[in-house]
């Protein structure tokens, strides 16, 4: 579907696209989806697009909140929070489930439900599970709405970083060394899952990166220098997820690089570097989104590996059958090859971020990146594609 042939009433003049704008949800990455939400609500083209933003709080109710994106910040290092906004403490919106209606519709106890309007595409800027991990865009392909991003699979493989992993080899991209833990092991035998972790870091050397194998903004993620700090690294991952990765520090620049969908297919943008932070051990969730350490773009590379880490970037976006946009992670080891980390199939995207940096710095604007992203989901039809 285009702009040009949206479902109009007899008599009536065109209407714009009506843009939902879904955000918070009820992972960890809740109040980092709200900033997201801010940066977006406040570049969409009003003239262009009617805009309808809906909130998830932590416990899971659609609710309609203010059009305020101002209020949508990190304030004294706190994050914001979707109740702060909702217009209603037990009112809730819902979404169609019919494909032949396209109607939201609010509801609050003892009122008449209230029609909001067709809604035409959905811009999900919810992070990690249940919104990031195909949940959200299974809900979006039942209702036959469209949505910006990718679909079910990719949606669920960009969040799982073991299967994420194990898609990547089998396309030939190289990956670093890992080792998972399921909540199976741990539960039957934590000794013998223990003993995997040891195995693998006597064998790989210490450091290790222990992590939430289906979380992302850094949250849940611990540098263990040695055999002492390991039971507490674990512990922390599984306050996100049951299922924890254990990744070898594999020792390299760390390079990024943007993929996102044109009329012709995906394209990369210029890459950017994440230096070290001088106040952090690694690139955490503060150096990221508190004291937003700067990266640098594009990256100090020759144009062999710029043009390598271009490609790489977008073979990773078609081994996952990524939609819309992506991220794409690299290290760049002392021996010049590039190893894939990991892709975000809805990375960070506020103005600082680095996904729209490296786009602003290869000639898209913000506003554009948006606009692009919502014309993109408008010609996709959903289901089977």
């Amino acid at each position: 579907m285009s702009t040009e042939n949206l479902p109009q009433s007899p008599g009536q003049p065109p209407r714009k696209p009506r843009v939902a704008v879904v955000f918070g949800g009820r992972s960890s990455e809740h109040g980092i989806s709200m900033v997201t939400a801010g940066a977006v609500l406040s570049a969409i083209d009003r003239t262009k697009y009617d805009v309808l933003p809906i909130g998830i709080t932590r416990d899971g109710r659609w609710v309609l909140t203010a059009d305020e994106p101002e209020r949508m910040a990190i304030v004294d290092r706190r994050p914001p929070d979707v109740e702060q906004l909702a217009e209603s403490a037990e009112g809730g919106v819902i979404l169609p489930v019919d494909p032949a209606n396209r109607e939201v519709v609010y509801s609050e106890p003892g009122s008449v439900p209230k029609a909001l309007g067709e809604v035409d595409v959905v811009f999900p800027v919810l992070h990690g599970p249940y919104g990031e991990d195909g949940t959200l865009q299974g809900l979006l392909e039942l209702s036959g709405v469209p949505y910006v991003g990718s679909g079910v699979l990719a949606s669920a493989v960009g969040q799982d970083k073991e299967y994420m992993k194990r898609v990547f080899t089998s396309f030939g991209l190289k990956v670093g060394p890992y080792v998972v833990i399921r909540p199976r092991e741990w539960e039957r035998d934590e000794s013998a899952a223990r003993r995997k972790i040891i195995d693998f870091a006597g064998e790989h050397g210490w450091p290790l990166f222990v992590k939430p194998a289906r979380a992302g903004s850094s949250i849940g993620i611990t540098k263990v220098d040695d055999l002492s700090g390991l039971d507490e690294a674990i512990a922390v991952a599984q306050q996100h997820d049951p299922k924890i990765l254990v990744e070898a520090a594999v020792r390299g620049r760390e390079i990024e690089c943007g993929v996102l969908e044109f009329e012709d297919g995906p394209r990369a943008s210029v890459p950017a570097e994440i230096p070290p932070p001088d106040a952090h051990a690694y690139y955490d969730f503060e150096a990221k989104y508190i004291d937003s350490t700067p990266g640098i773009v594009p990256a100090p590379l020759t144009d062999e590996q710029t043009a390598e880490v271009r490609r790489l970037a977008v073979d990773a976006f078609e081994a996952a059958s990524c939609e819309g946009l992506v991220r794409a992670d690299f290290f760049l080891t002392e021996d010049g090859e590039f190893v894939i980390n990991e892709i975000n199939t809805l990375p960070g995207f506020t103005p600082i971020s680095m996904y729209p940096q490296m786009w602003q710095a290869s000639g898209i604007s913000y506003p554009e990146l948006v606009d692009r992203l919502v014309q993109a989901a408008l010609r996709r039809s959903t289901g089977l594609r």
